[in-house]
């Protein structure tokens, strides 16, 4: 299966999340992630849905269904190789009283993230990256007890010299 990450440009609208969802429903189209954000343009509002699909044409089939929504500016999907992505993980993690000590200088150098929060018993464990990179160091910060585990959807600018909104429909569009 291919990945496909969908950057859709909406008016802020109440239940535009529902109507641009409900497509994907009716295809019987599964949704990895979604993440919703301002961007900085007033009033317009980003959708960064990724989808894994076998068939191009059926992606852009939905791109056509999706660009047809009132409210919905514009629409475009990438491949990941177009695009610069990333996602977020928080990792809480036990540190009780004669347990296996963390090593954070190991956790700061080798895998990139960062101790955002100390608690008594616990630590909370940032990190950042692709999929693959939070995965893997899932499979170290196991070796401790995860007390919660939670990653946000993807955010991802496209590889191209322009900014994005800059393809939208012409408009007295104001920065945020």
């Amino acid at each position: 299966m291919t990945t496909y990450t969908l950057s859709i440009f909406t008016s802020n609208t109440i239940g535009l999340l529902n109507r641009i969802t409900i497509i994907f429903t009716r295809r019987r189209l599964n949704i990895e992630s979604l993440t919703v954000c301002e961007t900085e343009r007033q009033g317009v509002s980003r959708f960064t849905i990724v989808i894994r699909h076998d068939s191009r044409e059926a992606v852009e089939k939905l791109v056509r269904q999706i660009r047809k929504v009132v409210d919905v500016l514009a629409v475009f999907g990438y491949l990941d190789h177009e695009i610069v992505f990333n996602e977020i993980a928080l990792f809480k993690i036990a540190t009780p009283l004669g347990g296996t000590p963390l090593n954070i200088k190991e956790i700061n150098i080798d895998w990139n993230a960062k101790v955002v929060h100390w608690g008594l018993d616990y630590v909370v464990i940032e990190k950042n990256g692709t999929e693959v990179e939070i995965a893997e160091f899932y499979q170290y910060i196991k070796n401790w007890e995860i007390l919660e585990y939670l990653k946000s959807g993807r955010v991802a600018v496209g590889k191209t010299e322009k900014g994005l909104v800059e393809y939208l429909p012409e408009g007295d569009w104001q920065t945020v």
